[in-house]
């Protein structure tokens, strides 16, 4: 089983144009990422996938494998499908977030192993939630599983509703599960995946995920224990930097 390990990066962010170059003591946030990742022994490849030239330069400066891709794209997911098409004699895709500096190699070797199950399709991360304002929250997106681990349904709203019990409550009646959003896929799955229209599903959550499960495929979710920050805006930096700092 060859696997593939693809870490979209974009210029452009609305929050935080460059973020990708941004310094986290001595090194940028895209080569902390690609090199965590290179730590997980059970890639064949990793590899870059940005748009942007100054991102292809600067990965290629620290010896990096980097591709140029499309400025199309909507989501990491077609940027990874577009790299595929380059590196098509591998068997499992894996999407490893370009804003997440910290990430652990233990947590891709999660998602990974999944696989060693012939029926499982697409594969992704899960973290118990521990504190009911996150129940709430809506930027962290909830999963309800099924027995064998396979996400029935994800929101940004809280799922399941316990119903007759204060929100303060909830956690004592039920188990909740926050999406920790890296992805992997069969390689097959994946081509497939990119031809499917958009869905009301997916509109109306704003979760890209919904479409795959509005069509009938299957997500087979691995509960992990770790949570690392990841970089969405400016002010995120420091939170990262201080535990650089504690060598976590």
């Amino acid at each position: 089983m060859r696997v593939l390990g693809i870490i979209p990066s974009r210029y452009g962010s609305s929050r935080f144009p460059g973020k990708p170059l941004v310094d986290l003591m001595g090194k940028s946030m895209i080569q902390r990422v690609y090199e965590q990742a290179k730590k997980c022994t059970a890639f064949d490849t990793i590899v870059v996938a940005t748009d942007d030239h100054r991102i292809f330069d600067h990965v290629k400066g620290f010896g990096g494998e980097v591709v140029l891709t499309s400025t199309e794209h909507e989501s990491g997911t077609g940027r990874c499908g577009e790299v595929l098409t380059s590196f098509s004699d591998y068997d499992i895709v894996v999407n490893i977030q370009g804003d997440e500096p910290l990430i652990r190699p233990e947590q891709l070797q999660l998602l990974i192993d999944l696989f060693s199950d012939d029926s499982v399709e697409i594969g992704t991360l899960v973290k118990e939630i521990k504190q009911e304002a996150d129940v709430r929250n809506p930027n962290r997106i909830k999963v309800v599983l099924d027995e064998k681990g396979n996400g029935i349904y994800f929101s940004r709203s809280p799922i399941p509703h316990v119903a007759n019990t204060p929100h303060s409550a909830w956690l004592e009646k039920n188990t909740f599960f926050k999406h920790i959003g890296i992805y992997a896929w069969r390689k097959n799955t994946l081509t497939a995946l990119l031809n499917l229209p958009v869905c009301p599903l997916e509109k109306i959550e704003s979760l890209e995920q919904l479409r795959w499960l509005y069509y009938g495929y299957k997500i087979r979710t691995v509960e992990t224990t770790i949570e690392t920050p990841n970089i969405d805006a400016p002010e995120d930096v420091e939170a990262v930097l201080a535990l650089l700092k504690a060598g976590v």
